[in-house]
């Protein structure tokens, strides 16, 4: 799971810059030369299981469920048309990525099954994360990591919203927290300003 202690209110930052509101993560879609081939790799490998599929489809493909997501694989109707399969591994490359209980014991799996991947370790703030990358059966790369060790920091936080602000006294706040308003700003400030000032008892937050 994503170490999410520093994300605090950053879904309402993005809603106030006009984001979508979307709820989570539905799945990935892969376009593959074989289904079969693929199926067992995301299923054998990776873990995934094969849930139902629309029968209105008029394409081959598959639906795959685990961890919170789905991936959903097609067949492609002309495999020589696609682009040539990528054999080098490269980290930077275009890929999904998979947090582990314990990275000894996915690169010990992947040695057994001979998958060939490769190693990186990120280190920040004295804390290191290590990564590995590998591919699917169609060139598309994998990575399974311990990312979250790293806490999730937004660049930009939003400012408060002082739910104290609708009832307090119309009256200018003063230094000591007294009308309504917020601690630690001008006697002279309203107390209607409070929705964009650090209130006391934890009392600006969004909601």
């Amino acid at each position: 799971m994503v170490n999410t202690t520093s994300v605090g209110v950053n879904k309402a930052a993005a809603e106030q810059r006009g984001g979508l509101r979307l709820a989570a993560l539905n799945h990935i879609s892969v376009v593959c030369r074989s289904l079969e081939s693929s199926v067992a790799f995301y299923c054998d490998v990776l873990g995934f299981f094969p849930i139902r599929r629309p029968g209105s489809f008029d394409f081959d493909g598959a639906w795959l469920f685990n961890f919170g997501i789905g991936v959903h694989l097609l067949q492609a109707e002309v495999p020589e048309s696609l682009p040539p399969m990528k054999t080098k591994i490269d980290p930077k490359d275009n890929h999904i990525s998979f947090t582990c209980e314990s990275l000894e014991v996915v690169q010990r799996r992947l040695k057994e099954m001979g998958i060939q991947y490769v190693h990186r370790r990120v280190v920040e703030g004295g804390i290191h994360v290590d990564q590995l990358f590998f591919h699917d059966p169609d060139g598309f790369m994998i990575e399974v990591c311990t990312c979250d060790n790293l806490p999730v920091i937004p660049l930009v936080q939003p400012a408060p919203s002082c739910k104290r602000a609708a009832v307090a006294d119309p009256t200018p706040a003063k230094a000591s927290g007294g009308g309504g308003g917020c601690v630690g700003e001008a006697t002279d400030v309203p107390a209607s300003a409070c929705a964009m000032m650090a209130c006391p008892e934890q009392a600006c937050m969004q909601v």
